[in-house]
C-alpha cells in the first residue's frame, strides 16, 4: 500500500522528473498541452510515463487527482 504524501512535487519524483517548485515551474513553462490532447498523450513523456499518467487517470488511482492538475497546469 502506498503511504506516501501524493503532490506536485512527489508526482514529478514518481515520474523520474526533478522536483523542486523551480524545477516543476520550469518544466511547465517549457511543456504546454495541445487543446484536446490527453495529458498522458502528449509527446514529451517516455512510454512509461504516459502509461503511469494513463493508468492513474484510468483507475482512479492516488495519483489522479495530481494528474489532473498538471494536466490543467499544462494547458493554460
Amino acid at each position: 500500500m502506498d503511504t506516501s504524501q501524493h503532490n506536485l512535487g512527489t508526482l514529478f519524483q514518481q515520474l523520474g522528473l526533478a522536483s523542486s517548485k523551480a524545477e516543476i515551474d520550469e518544466f511547465i513553462a517549457s511543456h504546454r498541452l495541445t487543446a484536446g490532447l490527453a495529458v498522458a498523450d502528449a509527446p514529451f513523456w517516455t512510454p512509461a510515463q504516459a502509461t503511469f499518467l494513463r493508468e492513474a487517470l484510468q483507475e482512479d488511482s492516488d495519483w489522479a487527482e495530481e494528474v489532473d492538475e498538471l494536466a490543467m497546469l499544462l494547458s493554460k
